[in-house]
């Protein structure tokens, strides 16, 4: 007998709820929910399936474009993975907006269509989260879901107020900054003067400025 797709109502979505790791694998593993973007951190996991709004991914283009830009510009290795799964079976899961692996020497995750193995490989130098309507969640029980990863830098973008919220993380500190430490002297007050151009100017018009504004640093 085959058994039924699992029903997304049976759990409460957006928020975090008590759960086996095996039960998490049966949401996140199911192709009917691909949209969805999933979580897991010390026994309990976070199904999000909330639309995301122009505000978002406009955001999340931009910062993109921002780190991209800077490492080329400053000659730092980078490779970047767009909502793509980190997963230390059994303990840790995670889809950020951005990740990337930054520095020399880089190892990162071969092209297929699996979560990334943590067990295999080391987990991404920095993450970024665009959040709108999850900027609390972010902001903490996230932050905190990172730091035991091993993730070394996290931002979260307010896309309501069009800040970034940056920090260093140790696997059990965490410190604000205004300068990032994985990409060397990229200023957040950089990334956030984009976002604010972005609201008026189109993406050229922006990466014209950034390029010309890095070329005379």
């Amino acid at each position: 007998m085959v058994n039924p797709p699992p029903v997304l109502n049976t759990v409460p979505t957006d928020t975090w709820v008590a759960a086996a790791w095996e039960d998490f694998l049966t949401f996140a593993d199911d192709p009917t929910l691909v949209s969805g973007r999933f979580y897991y951190d010390e026994g309990c996991m976070r199904i999000e399936m909330s639309p995301l709004g122009s505000a978002h991914g406009q955001d999340n283009s931009i910062v993109s474009t921002v780190i991209v830009l800077y490492a080329a510009i400053k000659n730092i290795a980078t490779k970047e993975l767009t909502n793509t799964s980190f997963r230390k079976a059994g303990l840790q899961e995670a889809q950020p907006d951005i990740a990337y692996y930054v520095g020399k020497n880089l190892r990162f995750p071969p092209r297929n269509n699996a979560p990334v193995n943590l067990n295999e490989l080391d987990p991404p130098t920095l993450v970024v989260e665009v959040a709108a309507s999850s900027l609390e969640d972010d902001s903490n029980r996230k932050q905190k879901l990172y730091q035991r990863m091993g993730v070394q830098e996290y931002w979260v973008v307010d896309v309501n107020a069009g800040k970034v919220i940056a920090s260093c993380l140790t696997p059990t500190q965490s410190h604000f900054i205004r300068e990032s430490q994985v990409l060397p002297k990229l200023d957040i007050d950089l990334v956030e003067e984009a976002l604010k151009r972005s609201q008026t100017e189109d993406d050229g018009a922006i990466s014209r400025w950034l390029i010309a504004t890095l070329n005379q640093q």
